[in-house]
């Protein structure tokens, strides 16, 4: 039987933003394919200037400070490191990639500018420039898309390997955990901050507020490298919903190779054996253990063995979801994979579970 929220038991749960769902809303539930760019340009926009994770992404800050342009700084008049950020910033046909979602931007209706810059307004004053850019002016919006252009170039296009590495596997973790256990594995894997409630999705935040129906619309959910500490939606609960949640990161992300002492000397001399090159190319798609014995033909603990020395020499993650660890590739390994025919192995396309369509 359905346990059924009562006034009472909502009131109970902490501050924070509710998402209802309806069962068209959980059929509707769609996985991002790709990296946002225009939704890593803006929270890597409030990074820069809120200094938020500095394990993480201190050493990014460093390394891109020699690309600080002045006029760049009106981007943060839209985008300030706390609170409300303008929404048509991150269109939802950025999920096309970067061209089209410049392209959007540029598109954006007058209502939504002038909405988007009034609700700005309420905390901060706009400089002169947002008038022009509020009544839809053509070349204020072109101004806009060129700053939005400059600060994707310079902070975040160098490091989309790495974006595209930890998205990847973000979403097939989240994949594997809504083919195992439905909506609420997949709930239970985005944020420690979520809580899924039938029909409600609890998100826990000081800047997260109120309720959001969903009233079947579905909800796309993305996950991102820029998006720090907690998930982020839009605020104008008309729009087309969508969940940002953070990917889990190692903070040697942006370190330079190691040194190849004795230790990964050998290790990386031993990944040249066949079983273990036979490992890696199944964690390409993303493997658990027993997955991979059963594919190979050989024994779990044998498995093991390979994913151990492949992991300490960096070229897979694991992670656990329920009873199972989900092997998966990282940025290095894919490189050494995609110079195969040099150490005898065969790239593989990565390809993901799908459970958007």
């Amino acid at each position: 039987m359905r346990a059924r929220l009562t006034e009472a038991s909502l009131e109970s749960e902490p501050v924070g933003l509710r998402i209802h769902f309806t069962y068209e809303d959980l059929a509707r539930v769609v996985l991002a394919e790709e990296p946002d760019p225009l939704w890593e340009g803006l929270l890597s926009l409030h990074l820069l200037q809120n200094r938020d994770g500095p394990l993480v992404f201190g050493p990014w800050r460093r390394a891109t400070r020699g690309s600080f342009d002045p006029a760049l700084s009106r981007l943060r008049h839209l985008a300030p490191p706390r609170g409300y950020s303008a929404d048509f910033l991150t269109p939802g046909s950025a999920s096309a990639g970067f061209e089209a979602g410049v392209d959007a931007l540029l598109s954006t209706p007058r209502a939504r500018l002038r909405t988007d810059l009034r609700e700005l307004s309420l905390a901060r004053t706009l400089p002169s420039w947002a008038r022009p850019l509020a009544d839809g002016d053509t070349q204020a919006l072109r101004g806009l898309g060129g700053l939005v252009r400059r600060h994707h170039e310079r902070f975040v296009a160098p490091f989309w390997t790495q974006v595209r590495t930890r998205f990847d596997e973000a979403r097939s973790v989240a994949a594997r955990a809504m083919l195992r256990s439905g909506f609420a594995g997949l709930a239970a894997e985005l944020h420690p901050s979520v809580r899924w409630s039938a029909p409600v999705l609890y998100i826990a935040g000081a800047h997260l507020r109120g309720d959001l129906h969903l009233q079947g619309r579905g909800l796309r959910i993305i996950p991102s490298f820029f998006c720090w500490p907690g998930p982020i939606v839009l605020k104008d609960g008309s729009l087309p919903p969508v969940l940002v949640h953070p990917v889990t990161h190692d903070p040697r992300w942006l370190a330079p190779p190691r040194a190849a002492g004795a230790g990964t000397h050998q290790a990386l001399a031993a990944l040249l054996g066949r079983s273990r090159a036979a490992v890696l190319e199944e964690v390409v798609e993303g493997r658990t253990t027993s997955e991979m014995a059963l594919r190979l033909g050989i024994s779990p603990a044998t498995v093991s063995h390979h994913v151990s020395v492949l992991r300490e020499s960096g070229l897979l993650t694991s992670r656990r979801i329920g009873g199972a660890v989900l092997h998966t590739v990282t940025g290095l390994g894919a490189d050494l994979l995609g110079s195969g025919p040099a150490c005898g192995i065969r790239p593989r396309p990565k390809v993901v579970a799908r459970v958007d369509r």
